[in-house]
């Protein structure tokens, strides 16, 4: 695709001039995309400039954009009804897209189904539900985690400080502990072998004996694979572990697969892959293919106590919302998921002799095709090239790729699910390629 040094065009400078003028700088726009329109692991800006997308609206397009069952089923429920509330009354879309979650909930007894809006509301929801059943107010969440950024569950994100700058005080109750990073383990590195099971004896033996009655914790809220915080994936013992340690307390486990859920790891859950169950399960992001819609689902035991009116959304479950995300359930069931494993191995074993060339890759690692390429100043002394990782985001921009960081200093790879192989080479092409330019400039 080559060079693009006319990145932005024209009609791109003129609409991000507008955009400017009317929005609010709290967004992140990391280079100036305008995108006109989408097709699969493709997307043209304004400009009609084609660029590969190994971002999918930050893991959320999992069938791809626009893909034509997708947008059908938008088109056949817009024509129908588009909007009548789930709280208040019934229709199809919402029992059958409950009905689906349902059968795939990754544990043995029965589940029930909340819907909402965004990632941020299925957390919000989980952590009610959670004080409501247990009678408990406290939690353990984990820094680094990321889960939105309302009030509520911002109180539960520990990913960077700006995300909670000025908005104190959060909700009480929340204590914050490290997430295991085999690559980067914060807790006793030299006294424990597996950082998991650091991570769970300072729970057990420090926090429960010091500052947190184990008593008073309704849950504990975690992301099977870190996504914001860097793509990191636990050791293996670590959810197994969690979920023992949460039995012994009466805590409830609650898993936020917003990001990692639906597919992306080339499983449902992420939390298959370790085969745990967890007691509630927070999805979102690709569970619509890009229509807004969340959900929890929870054992029936959990759930069923909620009283009429304990909550509700008035947007949740959106009929139109649901149609898309039958449509992309049904995709993911009839061969996507598949693909998924298949595609994510094909890219890691890639991007495994991607790093024997290049000094400044310290790790790759992930699950499917939720992939973290993690940049170093030394692979040694992995102190994170941060310059370096973002400098790689610009290049490949130039080059037609569009790509995402994450944690500190790691790319996350995250094409669609129906990717290709040969999307997967043109990429990696020119991600490879952008990662010469900057390590002949940085290192």
């Amino acid at each position: 695709m080559g060079l693009r040094p006319d990145l932005p065009g024209p009609k791109a400078k003129a609409l991000i001039d507008r955009d400017t003028a009317v929005l609010s700088p709290s967004y992140t726009r990391g280079y100036p995309l305008v995108i006109d329109r989408g097709d699969g692991a493709l997307v043209w800006d304004v400009d009609g400039n084609r660029f590969i997308d190994f971002t999918t609206g930050i893991a959320v397009t999992a069938t791809g954009h626009a893909h034509p069952k997708v947008v059908k089923a938008i088109q056949d429920q817009a024509a129908q009804f588009i909007h009548m509330s789930g709280t208040d009354f019934y229709y199809r879309t919402q029992v059958e897209m409950a009905e689906r979650l349902a059968s795939v909930a990754p544990f043995s007894d029965g589940a029930l189904v909340f819907f909402g809006n965004s990632g941020a509301e299925a957390i919000e929801a989980a952590v009610k539900l959670a004080r409501y059943h247990t009678g408990r107010q406290r939690f353990i969440a984990f820094l680094r985690g990321f889960h939105g950024r309302t009030l509520g569950a911002l109180s539960f994100t520990g990913s960077k400080y700006i995300q909670r700058q000025g908005f104190f005080p959060l909700i009480p109750g929340v204590t914050h502990v490290p997430y295991p990073d085999p690559y980067r383990p914060i807790l006793n590195p030299d006294g424990f072998r597996d950082s998991g099971e650091a991570v769970l004896n300072y729970i057990e033996n420090v926090i429960f004996k010091t500052i947190v009655p184990s008593e008073e914790v309704a849950g504990i809220l975690v992301e099977p694979i870190q996504g914001e915080g860097g793509y990191v994936v636990p050791p293996d013992g670590f959810l197994p572990g969690l979920r023992d340690l949460c039995d012994r307390y009466g805590i409830l486990l609650i898993l936020d697969e917003v990001q990692t859920g639906m597919g992306r790891t080339g499983a449902w859950w992420a939390t298959n892959h370790w085969g745990v169950e967890p007691d509630i399960i927070c999805s979102a992001k690709g569970i619509a293919s890009g229509m807004p819609l969340s959900a929890i689902i929870a054992r029936k035991t959990i759930m069923a106590g909620w009283a009429p009116g304990a909550h509700a959304s008035t947007f949740g479950g959106n009929p139109v919302s649901c149609a898309a995300g039958i449509a992309t359930f049904d995709l993911l069931k009839e061969g996507l998921i598949d693909n998924a494993a298949r595609m994510g191995d094909y890219m890691i074993g890639k991007l495994n002799d991607m790093q024997r060339r290049h000094p400044s890759i310290g790790q790759v690692r992930g699950k499917g095709l939720m992939v973290g390429v993690e940049f170093v100043k030394n692979p040694d002394t992995r102190e994170p090239a941060v310059e370096l990782r973002n400098s790689i985001v610009d290049y490949a921009f130039e080059e037609s790729l569009l790509l995402l960081g994450c944690g500190a200093s790691t790319m996350r790879m995250i094409p669609p699910l129906n990717v290709e192989p040969s999307i997967i080479d043109d990429a990696l092409l020119i991600f490879e390629h952008a990662i010469a330019r900057a390590e002949e400039y940085y290192l």
